[in-house]
């Protein structure tokens, strides 16, 4: 039975950049995924890895990572989301620094954005195959509770995918992807403390099934942390994470902090490529 290979992005916000560092050295590598799932920023990112966009992300997160038209409490009076939709969902991707439509299209990677259903509590892996007409799904995936208008889409309300499946490694699995690369934004070792549980009641009231997957957040993330080891030892999964602890907010970082992330994801994924290649070689010839 021949493998099917997955590559899993976790988010962070502005930590995430990191991500993009390591998907720069897999294009240099020429490395190819059956599938691609990607939570909050891993997804963004994860969209111009399909794209074969190799330094699109940092590019352009330097860039405007201080404009106000892209971030800021100016955006959340004005419209209830921190980022501003038609500057970074539009904007950036068809006129300042245009995304490639055609190269992603036609790529044979699928590619899925997690988000969360608000009326369920569950994450909801989107296969989203036309990006310019399915953006929203993009958004969602990385519309952080508390200070992101929910996003409604195809009938669901959706936000942050992190909230509900922070690292989808098992939901992959489940997917038929029965080996994965795993790139995470916590160095290794890292465990995840519990969400403000009276916060999230107070503002998601009218979603009961919300509130507790935020509540339950850390023990599935610690969990996940468990199953990743446990496919390492069993040869399922590749993992990737950040040589030291990253040290970056959700939002707020200068260039020059995103430019050292970055260099720390590139510097990682030279460091332990060949021994990523000699595994999937393995996982192909199996």
């Amino acid at each position: 039975m021949s493998n099917k290979l997955g590559l899993v992005l976790e988010g962070g916000g502005m930590r995430a950049i990191y991500v993009a560092g390591v998907l720069d050295v897999f294009m240099e590598n020429n490395l190819i995924f059956d599938g691609v799932v990607g939570i909050s920023a891993g997804a963004i990112h994860g969209s111009n890895f399909v794209a074969g966009q190799k330094g699109r992300t940092i590019r352009y997160y330097k860039k405007y990572c201080t404009d106000k038209r892209m971030i800021g409490i100016r955006n959340l009076i004005l419209t209830g989301s921190i980022v501003n939709n038609k500057f970074f969902y539009h904007d950036l991707p068809d006129r300042l620094d245009p995304f490639d439509y055609e190269t992603y299209q036609n790529s044979e990677t699928d590619f899925y954005a997690g988000a969360t259903n608000l009326e369920t509590g569950k994450c909801e892996y989107i296969h989203i195959k036309d990006m310019k007409a399915d953006i929203d799904a993009l958004r969602a995936s990385s519309s952080l509770p508390y200070v992101s208008r929910i996003v409604e889409f195809k009938g669901m309300k959706l936000l942050d995918g992190a909230f509900s499946d922070s690292i989808p490694v098992n939901a992959f699995r489940q997917m038929g992807y029965n080996k994965n690369v795993v790139v995470l934004t916590q160095h290794d070792g890292y465990v995840k403390g519990p969400e403000n549980a009276k916060k999230a009641r107070k503002k998601y009231k009218k979603y009961p099934n919300f509130v507790a997957s935020i509540v339950h957040r850390h023990e599935v993330y610690n969990q996940t942390l468990a199953d990743i080891r446990q496919y390492q030892v069993e040869g399922d999964v590749f993992a990737l994470y950040p040589s030291v602890p990253l040290d970056l907010p959700l939002i707020g970082s200068t260039p020059e902090e995103l430019q050292r992330v970055y260099e720390i994801g590139v510097k990682d994924t030279r460091e332990r490529m060949d021994a990523l290649k000699a595994w999937m070689a393995e996982v192909r010839a199996e």
